[in-house]
């Protein structure tokens, strides 16, 4: 199984065996929110009480290993922003973000690195070989902004890494099974993938059923990295709604859940 179950008390969050440092994909499962924020809500734009959040950024610290008040977060806009983290970007969950982008990646050990996501794509990365890390939100629009590529472009020409010694994981989020889409979502997959766009676009009546897992693992393969060192978990978040937060099944009304990266010592 390349994603495993992890729990500690009551946190259940989610690893990759491609990933050989701490890291976490979590669920909504094991925190102390209330009402439409039950339980592990780690977004602290969603009208959460701030109290909770920290406490659930306690448990989740807890259980990695890392200061909840050190952490790395950006302002996630839906483009292909890679930002190169250092340790002055070291914050807690409600201190301000000066910056936007929907990638971190840093060779800086003991830097959590954090991004959310409610259905977009998680994707976590590792270079075990350079020592460095990468965390990146990719809904659709980013998807099809290339910012997996642009993760690993990045890590390579600032981080010194080498793509084919990446590894990759990309975590829970709506699968093609729920993805609906219209003809904006299909015209932007088939302009970034040409040919190829009709396998990861398929009609169903007049709408279209969208494979971000499938996108992002052939713009991973595309930049470098190799096919087996990538894992893509099974996982819908808008299937399994009851263990994962789903921006679609909620209409909005939700938490958020972070995928975490740390480099640290292996795991394995």
């Amino acid at each position: 199984m390349p994603f495993r179950e992890q729990k500690a008390g009551g946190l259940v969050y989610m690893t990759a065996d491609t990933i050989n440092t701490t890291h976490a994909f979590t669920t909504r499962l094991g925190g102390v929110s209330t009402g439409v924020h039950t339980s592990l809500n780690l977004g602290y734009k969603e009208g959460d009480v701030p109290e909770n959040v920290r406490h659930n950024y306690a448990v989740l610290s807890a259980a990695l290993g890392f200061d909840a008040n050190g952490m790395v977060f950006s302002h996630q806009v839906h483009k292909d922003g890679v930002r190169v983290a250092g340790r002055g970007d070291r914050r807690g969950p409600y201190d301000p973000v000066p910056y936007e982008a929907d990638g971190l990646v840093t060779a800086e050990a003991d830097l959590p690195l954090i991004i959310f996501t409610a259905d977009c794509g998680p994707i976590l990365l590792h270079d075990p070989v350079r020592g460095a890390v990468g965390a990146v939100h990719a809904g659709w629009r980013g998807t099809v902004l290339n910012i997996a590529g642009a993760a690993v472009d990045k890590m390579t020409a600032e981080l010194g890494c080498r793509p084919a010694d990446i590894r990759a994981a990309i975590g829970p989020c709506i699968s093609k099974c729920c993805f609906e889409t219209g003809n904006d979502v299909r015209d932007a997959v088939k302009q970034l993938l040409g040919g190829e766009a009709p396998q990861y676009a398929e009609p169903r009546g007049d709408k279209y059923m969208v494979d971000l897992k499938g996108i992002n693992t052939l713009l991973l393969e595309r930049a470098g990295l190799l096919p087996e060192n990538i894992d893509v978990s099974p996982e819908c978040t808008s299937c399994r709604s009851e263990k994962y937060w789903s921006h679609r099944v909620t209409k909005g009304q939700r938490g958020s859940q972070a995928a975490v990266i740390i480099l640290k010592g292996q795991l394995h």
